[in-house]
């Protein structure tokens, strides 16, 4: 608990939050928007694999899938969405390789 220098205990009114704490203590505070879960948000049941709209958000502009640290997917979405993406693949609606850039 933060105290004063007198040994009583601080309001939560005068405590050091946000911008004052990173002034307060010389570090930058960053703000990290919390993830959310977009098939859950939208109550989406089935996960089809001919959703080529929906599918090609979780893909890089290369091909790759991506993680679920970045989506904001639960592990069981995940994995439905991986699956999803690999039949779509199969079935040639999806690319197996994004655009390569050419070299010169």
């Amino acid at each position: 608990m933060a105290e004063q220098k007198s040994g009583r205990p601080i309001a939560a009114s005068q405590r050091p939050t946000g911008t004052d704490k990173a002034i307060a203590t010389g570090k930058r505070q960053y703000f990290r928007r919390r993830k959310v879960d977009r098939i859950c948000l939208e109550k989406i049941d089935y996960i089809d694999y001919k959703d080529v709209k929906l599918l090609s958000q979780f893909l890089t502009e290369r091909g790759k899938i991506i993680p679920r640290r970045i989506s904001g997917l639960n592990a069981q979405n995940q994995r439905r969405i991986t699956e999803a993406i690999k039949i779509a693949r199969m079935m040639a609606l999806l690319p197996f390789v994004g655009t390569v850039p050419k070299e010169k």
